[in-house]
């Protein structure tokens, strides 16, 4: 039996789990108690951080595009409403999307309202395409480091042309197609992932790792797109497309990553003759293949000193980003805003895109560039933070010149 004390004790409960609480001596009302009666409700408390929204904010520059992503996660299920704005072509997208997460399956519905303006050789024109689509995506976490997914999407592309005395041809077509995918290494790498799942709407970065690809972290994500022309479908295609990722560090705070890129088309149907439309402006249109799926050679996603984006059905480059800390978990101050990481980034890269597998083989045809730039956090007022990428790039081959590039991004 405990020593007698000044203090009172409440009674135990017959459960074996229950504590002795101890009483305060009794001094009158406590003051951090609200008093009964009748008033006005006290305030409830904050919601817990799962049940708020979570905005996230992309802004790419001299791109001019701002990828907006307002989200809640609510038990298992997610929530999620983005849209995609580029300012200087005029290309939109939204998206609506709904993720269960179960034990042993995620499972995604999405449908997005794409319009997307034509890219030729890097100049804006007024062929535009708009697509309608709907997609289910499952993914089976078979361990932390390995997984595999399933993709099931259907587009409705209605597309303007010009014929031959410049009169708009209003065209539709439906790309239906399959996708099965896997990966291996950390689940935090999204530009992998998108690889095998959403590729649309996939989060680009200007560097390869960010943010969540740790010391010694590597990812190979393997993916094949079926696209069949069968019932509503008219687009015949084979997709075949990896990305690999490794991180070596190389002292306790330097470290190199290294990546690989590489895509073919294994089997693509000749498209069919128009006659409403005039003979082919474009390579792309000789293939059976919808514009959104063919490999993308740019300045962003790939090649930093590339100055327009090249497309193609045979892509593989590579790229090696040294990574040099300035300072690490400090506060430094400077434009109003409190900085707490910067790290100094020496670039190189090559690679090659076509329409033919030679290009592979054929080494004058791959573009070497280089780069310097920086990557960064910093939080303006403790409460608003942000990840900051520039680099200026050079391609040694080619008429590009210095190209400088820079993506700011809100995080938590």
């Amino acid at each position: 039996m405990p020593p007698a004390s000044a203090t009172a004790q409440a009674p135990e409960p017959a459960s074996a789990e229950s504590k002795t609480v101890q009483l305060p001596p009794a001094q009158g009302p406590d003051p951090a108690v609200p008093p009964q009666g009748p008033g006005p409700e006290p305030e409830p408390p904050p919601k817990p951080a799962s049940e708020r929204l979570l905005p996230r904010l992309d802004v790419f520059f001299p791109e001019g595009d701002l990828d907006l992503r307002v989200s809640r996660l609510i038990n298992s299920v997610f929530f999620e409403g983005q849209v995609k704005y580029n300012f200087l072509k005029g290309d939109i997208t939204a998206f609506l999307r709904y993720r269960y997460y179960g034990y042993r399956r995620t499972t995604q519905l999405t449908v997005f309202d794409a319009i997307e303006f034509d890219d030729v050789n890097g100049r804006n024109s007024s062929d535009f395409d708009r697509v309608r689509g709907v997609l289910t995506l499952f993914q089976w976490p078979y361990s932390f480091s390995q997984r595999a997914f399933a993709l099931a999407e259907l587009d409705r592309i209605s597309s303007n042309k010009l014929d031959a005395n410049n009169a708009i041809v209003r065209l539709g077509e439906t790309n239906t197609f399959v996708r099965l995918g896997y990966q291996l290494g950390t689940p935090d790498e999204s530009r992998s992932s998108a690889i095998a799942g959403e590729t649309r709407a996939r989060s680009e970065r200007l560097f390869a790792a960010f943010r969540e690809f740790g010391p010694g972290a590597a990812t190979f994500t393997g993916a094949v797109t079926y696209g069949f022309d069968l019932g509503i479908g008219d687009f015949d295609y084979v997709k075949l497309e990896l990305e690999g990722l490794k991180r070596f560090d190389l002292t306790r705070r330097s470290f190199l990553v290294g990546r690989l890129r590489g895509g073919t088309f294994a089997h693509s149907s000749p498209a069919p003759s128009d006659p409403n439309l005039p003979p082919s402006r474009s390579v792309l249109d000789n293939y059976q293949v919808p514009r959104s799926e063919f490999f993308s050679l740019n300045g962003r996603d790939n090649l930093k000193g590339v100055s327009r984006s090249l497309r193609g059905t045979e892509l593989l480059l590579s790229t090696w980003e040294l990574y040099i800390p300035w300072f690490l978990e400090q506060h430094r101050t400077f434009l109003r805003a409190d900085w707490q990481n910067w790290y100094w980034i020496l670039y190189a890269g090559a690679g090659t895109i076509g329409f033919k597998r030679v290009v592979y083989d054929d080494f004058s045809e791959y573009i070497p560039d280089v780069g310097l730039g920086f990557e960064s956090s910093f939080a303006l007022r403790k409460r608003y933070r942000f990840f900051v990428s520039a680099i200026l790039a050079k391609a040694l081959k080619g008429d590009g010149g210095l190209e400088a590039r820079i993506s700011i991004k809100s995080y938590r």
